[in-house]
């Protein structure tokens, strides 16, 4: 029986589903047990032990840890392992992820293990490698697994965070509660964290942050979303002032440098208020521990060393666990483990395109309304797009219409105009009309539709209204070419050269998120 996990790709913590964690969770536990117990046999069932099968390590951006866990884990194996130098490589001479990926592909080369300042990017090269693998007959599509991309995620950090965790609450899996104190803003390992914890049935969440370093509210609503009680304080004093602290706390470092010279003048009051001090070991409880995914800042950690030899000291063991649960990683993705897995597997990431979003309503009376006129000659045939922006305020109306004409190149004759909406007076909305045109296409709907959700599209013949279509959010936005992720950090942004195509997801009525980075979009967001 083949594994589940075989050629899988791992680029955010959610592509691998609860079952698939608890198992991989519970081969790292047999594995820890028999590198205690020294058990070689136990020990060589784990290994791939193939020395032509390619494990390629691609990290863009500097790691230690990351890298030189997967090193060993690879070594484990008895793999081919290859790095690749990064600022010596092509990609400095300006050649595309895309060219770079594929032509290892081609040196027989199966799962890459990628770091990057390009957030999404692993998503990305999963689907360029799929249709590279096809193109070109491969037996097994290459698999990419995400070593930290940009402030988005760092999945295996998740995985030996989790694993962690297990391990001290004695694998009980009914509660945690945890305090994420530091950078929450730039740290990836945290926003793994909004998906991750759901490992737990009861999740408590204490925010531990200044303003300027505050988790991005698309977390914060993720993880609402997702029912996890959640408290914030600006700093540890307040926190630990409100006399009910979590038994684990999460340390990260503060990336201050990444905020610029307004952030930089502050950086001590801000390191100040995420920084654990002596005064504060009375005040907290017995038996509380302390996790950092590291490295700690030699001059400023937020864990000072002086904790290093008390019992608050989880980290340590914390960083072991990456090799452990590396190894398990590059094992299941081999095929190597998992075919006795049993339980729920993580479906496609993609999200099933669907009609869902136009529905008919019926056309009330053989006449057009009157109000399409509004002192205009009224359209003999035609379109006309009611009920824009409904609600809003009216210069905000006035500006999408704007950037509806622009997208929808719907220049020439007619007319738009702001009104009041006939059932709710004191609400605004706003109405394009355009004689001659004829009932859009499914692909021309879905941009409408995701231009302006909950409109109404009324198709004009002979000065009657013969169809009307109402139009809610797409669930999927992609192949218009004028649209575009907002995040610059984002292997679909224009500014990364990368010609990605840019996709969206509907994630509520009135929001996408970028497929590749996960940024959040308002509906008018996301068009150039």
């Amino acid at each position: 029986m083949d594994s589940p996990f075989r050629g899988r790709s791992f680029t955010v913590i959610d592509d691998f589903s609860l079952d698939e964690r608890l198992y991989l969770f519970e081969k790292t536990k047999e594995l820890k047990k028999a590198i205690t117990e020294n058990n070689l046999d136990a020990l060589e069932k784990f290994r791939i032990n193939d020395s032509d099968f390619g494990v390629y390590e691609v990290f863009i951006e500097d790691s230690t840890r990351t890298k030189e866990s997967f090193k060993n884990a690879a070594a484990f194996h008895k793999v081919k392992l290859n790095q690749l130098e990064a600022d010596y490589s092509s990609i400095n001479k300006s050649e595309s992820f895309a060219d770079t990926f594929n032509t290892l592909c081609g040196y027989d080369n199966l799962i890459f293990i990628v770091r990057s300042r390009q957030e999404g990017l692993c998503r990305w090269l999963e689907e360029n490698g799929k249709l590279y693998a096809q193109r070109n007959k491969m037996k097994q599509i290459p698999a990419f697994i995400n070593a930290g991309d940009g402030r988005h995620e760092h999945p295996t950090q998740e995985l030996l965070d989790e694993f962690t965790f297990l391990e001290k609450l004695s694998w009980n899996r009914e509660q945690i509660h945890i305090a994420l104190v530091g950078d929450l803003f730039h740290g990836r390992t945290i926003h793994s964290k909004a998906e991750g914890l759901l490992i737990f049935k009861k999740v408590n969440v204490d925010l531990i942050a200044p303003p300027e370093l505050a988790m991005p509210e698309y977390y914060i609503n993720k993880m609402k979303k997702n029912g996890f009680e959640i408290r914030i304080f600006d700093s540890i004093d307040n926190y630990i002032d409100s006399n009910d602290t979590a038994p684990m706390w999460y340390f990260t470092r503060p990336q201050l440098e990444r905020m610029g010279d307004a952030i930089l003048k502050r950086q001590e009051e801000l390191r100040y208020k995420i920084t654990f001090r002596k005064e504060f070991l009375d005040k907290i409880p017995e038996g509380t521990i302390f996790y950092h995914p590291l490295p700690r800042h030699k001059l400023h950690p937020t864990i000072p060393t002086f904790l290093d030899t008390t019992p608050l000291n989880g980290w340590e063991n914390q960083s072991a666990n990456g090799k452990l649960i590396r190894i398990i990683l590059l094992g299941l993705i081999a095929g190597k483990t998992g075919a006795d897995f049993k339980g729920i597997t993580k479906g496609s990431t993609e999200t099933p395109d669907a009609t869902d979003f136009i529905k008919e309503a019926p056309v009330k009376g053989d006449q057009m309304r009157k109000d399409y006129a509004e002192g205009v000659k009224p359209i003999s045939s035609g379109l006309v797009i009611d009920h824009i922006c409904r609600g809003e305020k009216e210069e905000d109306i006035r500006d999408h219409l704007a950037r509806m004409i622009r997208v929808l190149d719907l220049y020439g004759k007619g007319g738009e105009w702001i009104s009041r909406s006939r059932t709710e007076p004191d609400k605004m909305k706003g109405i394009i009309f355009r004689p001659g045109y004829t009932e859009p296409g499914i692909k021309k709907l879905k941009q409408i539709a995701a231009l302006a959700p909950g409109c109404t599209i009324n198709v004009i013949t002979d000065k009657k209204v013969v169809k009307k279509l109402k139009l809610t959010m797409p669930p999927k936005i992609y192949n218009f070419p004028n649209i575009c992720c907002k995040n610059s950090d984002c292997i679909c942004h224009s500014s990364q050269g990368e010609n990605v195509p840019a996709e969206f997801i509907r994630i509520t009525d009135d929001k996408f998120k970028c497929k590749y980075c996960e940024k959040t979009h308002s509906f008018k967001e996301i068009w150039i």
